[in-house]
């Protein structure tokens, strides 16, 4: 009897597979049905763009760019993926900026939905923030539960953000701690849905 080679599992010589068959959308009119637990935040899905204002006490004030885009593929939470690009006095873009990727997933009591949240965000720069936050109408308020960050990357201690729509905008504000300075303003901006 021929034993197994550890070092060849059978997956290895496995024929390809087709493309990931399952679907996600930022469009609630196509796609997979929304789970039941995100209605509360079916004002938050789609593509949205705009403008903002960054600063923080470290760094000179500057103007960016952002697209947001809100997604789901049918079950309990949303992805949450930002990409920015500063912008010079004319409204020509300079160079990329943040990117961040995350998910939002609402609080359950059995079966009952909390107005509770937990985010998960990660930039490529080496941060991770877990974020606790409550949903209250439109407006979604999260802090830093914890940062957990690579040796390399920048001294990130916590994080508020505040997010809402108002009159059809997403608009949002963050705070953040970071190379010895308290909470502190460093980004804000206003942005339009641009599908979905």
């Amino acid at each position: 009897m021929v034993s197994e080679n550890p070092l060849q599992p059978p997956w290895l010589n496995a024929p390809p597979v087709d493309p990931y068959p399952y679907e996600e959308s930022h469009d609630l009119r196509v796609g997979p049905k929304l789970h039941r637990s995100l209605d509360g935040l079916l004002p938050y899905i789609g593509v949205w763009r705009g403008r903002g204002r960054g600063g923080f006490p470290t760094i000179e004030d500057f103007d960016f760019a952002q697209e947001i885009r809100i997604s789901h593929d049918g079950r309990p939470f949303l992805f949450y993926e930002s990409r920015a690009w500063i912008l010079d006095e004319q409204s020509r873009p300079v160079r990329p900026a943040g990117r961040e990727v995350g998910w939002w997933r609402p609080v359950m009591d059995g079966d009952r939905v909390t107005d509770e949240l937990e985010a998960l965000m990660t930039t490529p720069t080496g941060v991770m923030e877990l974020h606790i936050g409550k949903r209250k109408g439109t407006q979604i308020e999260f802090a830093t539960d914890a940062v957990v960050r690579t040796a390399t990357a920048k001294e990130v201690t916590a994080g508020a953000r505040l997010f809402g729509i108002v009159e059809g905008a997403l608009l949002y504000a963050q705070e953040m701690a970071a190379v010895g300075h308290p909470l502190s303003p460093h980004l804000s901006a206003r942005l339009t849905r641009v599908a979905g």
